[in-house]
């Protein structure tokens, strides 16, 4: 049996897959899909994030992306998701069934890859119209058509706009923008709907999700033979709301970390009463402190990786805020650099917009703070003057797991019974696909790229 610890949508991908493939699999989280991955924009955008001296992470995530059509129609129809109505459970939790973008939105992905028969992507809002990525002025400018070269050079999609051309595309556009550079073939899709449909998938295959927190490896001489489970906090304890809680506003759906009270949208304490279970999504059980025993343990832990095993990730905050509107604002992603700072926004086909991202070397600190809310919509309504007449949402803080190399860690630890997969910083969504084949043993080229051996003394 392989044991995976941590349920984000790495974690989940992982599972489904090995599930898929047959093996006996069981997934151990205290809140499944409630940390990173909740609080991400879901961005598919290897393209437009490519940096210099990021090559390495250019290649996983444009192979990764070639195979999203494919992961999304495998899992939708896992999920049994082909006859979701648009606009089905949009606010839905993990576990919960994921809906589907309304009509119109310009679903669908549109790149090379392997194509797959199945359920419908639509139902995880997996869309394909771009990224453009604008300039304000001439060092802007200058620094876009760098860019354009360099991704010429890569043979990568990417086509030089005009400022009017620009708001040809996306009309909200502020009048300031003067040029931008659009790629064609970048990608997003909903990560709550992706981890609603994984634990429903999950379910539907058997595999079970124990809602506990793990304190350690359990090791028979030098080989890892499970894990150990933390006992439940009495009912109606926890920590108050502090850092290691959720946080953000209406009760907050921020990161959590493991052995952290959870409550659900019941007002229930996961993990609290032994014996209860979950109403939707995987099969699931709370635990007392337990030994599970496996074959291999798969470490998916994000950000808390390196409280389990020696590898070097460390948390990376960022603090993301939802924002609505009746009708779509946009068509596409749109980013720049205002300020000095990286501001993106993501929309949904259903009105929502996702406005992101901080990045804070901040500790395991999840608060939501006023500072970082205001540079985001300060920094956005440079973009789209017109996002401040939109509700505001949600507001969220995650924790994104950054190794030294800025690449993710993928493949056997250097001790028996041990596999890692994490380390993905701010492209765990992206990577899944890629990270599940790279586990399966269906890709081998890049696999060498992500191997923890790079990295001397990690077990």
């Amino acid at each position: 049996m392989d044991v995976i610890v941590g349920g984000g949508v790495v974690g989940l991908s992982v599972a489904w897959r090995l599930a898929r493939a047959g093996r006996q699999v069981t997934v151990v989280d205290p809140a499944p899909g409630r940390g990173a991955s909740y609080a991400a924009a879901g961005m598919l955008a290897p393209v437009s994030e490519v940096t210099y001296t990021e090559a390495p992470l250019l290649r996983l995530g444009v192979a990764s992306l070639r195979r999203w059509p494919a992961f999304a129609a495998e899992l939708t129809e896992d999920a049994g998701l082909a006859g979701s109505k648009p606009g089905e459970d949009r606010d839905a939790g993990p576990g919960a069934g994921a809906g589907r973008a309304s009509p119109g939105s310009g679903a669908g992905i549109g790149l090379a890859g392997d194509g797959a028969a199945g359920g419908d992507p639509l139902a995880l809002d997996l869309r394909s119209e771009g990224t453009l990525d604008v300039a304000f002025g001439a060092d802007d400018l200058a620094a876009l058509d760098e860019l354009a070269a360099f991704m010429d050079k890569l043979g990568l999609p990417v086509e030089r706009l005009t400022g009017r051309e620009c708001r040809r595309l996306e009309p909200m556009l502020a009048p300031s923008v003067r040029g931008g550079l659009l790629a064609p073939g970048d990608a997003w899709v909903d990560p709550r709907r992706v981890t609603a449909a994984l634990l429903t998938a999950l379910e539907r295959r058997g595999a079970e999700v124990v809602r506990a927190r793990v304190t350690e490896l359990l090791r028979e001489g030098d080989r890892v033979t499970g894990v150990r489970l933390a006992p439940p906090e009495p009912y109606g304890t926890g920590n108050g709301g502090t850092g290691n809680g959720w946080t953000g506003n209406g009760g907050g759906h921020g990161e959590v970390r493991p052995g952290a009270r959870t409550e659900t949208g019941a007002g229930t304490t996961a993990g609290a009463r032994t014996g209860s279970r979950a109403t939707t999504g995987a099969e699931t059980r709370a635990e007392t402190s337990a030994d599970i025993r496996a074959e291999r343990v798969i470490l998916t832990a994000g950000a808390w990786s390196g409280e389990l095993a020696e590898v070097p990730v460390r948390p990376v905050k960022g603090q993301i805020m939802r924002l609505r509107s009746p009708q779509p604002l946009l068509s596409r992603c749109v980013r720049g650099t205002v300020h000095g700072s990286s501001v993106y926004l993501v929309p949904r086909g259903d009105g929502e917009l996702v406005v992101g991202a901080t990045q804070e070397e901040m500790g395991f600190d999840t608060r939501v703070t006023a500072g970082g809310l205001y540079e985001l919509l300060r920094d956005a309504r440079e973009l789209v003057p017109g996002i401040t007449e939109l509700e505001v949402a949600d507001v969220v803080a995650g924790l994104r797991p950054g190794t030294p190399d800025n690449l993710p860690v993928i493949g056997p630890s250097g001790t028996p019974g041990l596999t890692f997969a994490t380390g993905h910083h701010r492209g765990g969504v992206l990577l899944a696909p890629l990270t599940t084949a790279i586990l399966l043993g269906e890709e081998g080229e890049l696999a060498a790229l992500c191997s923890p051996e790079r990295f001397q003394g990690i077990s």
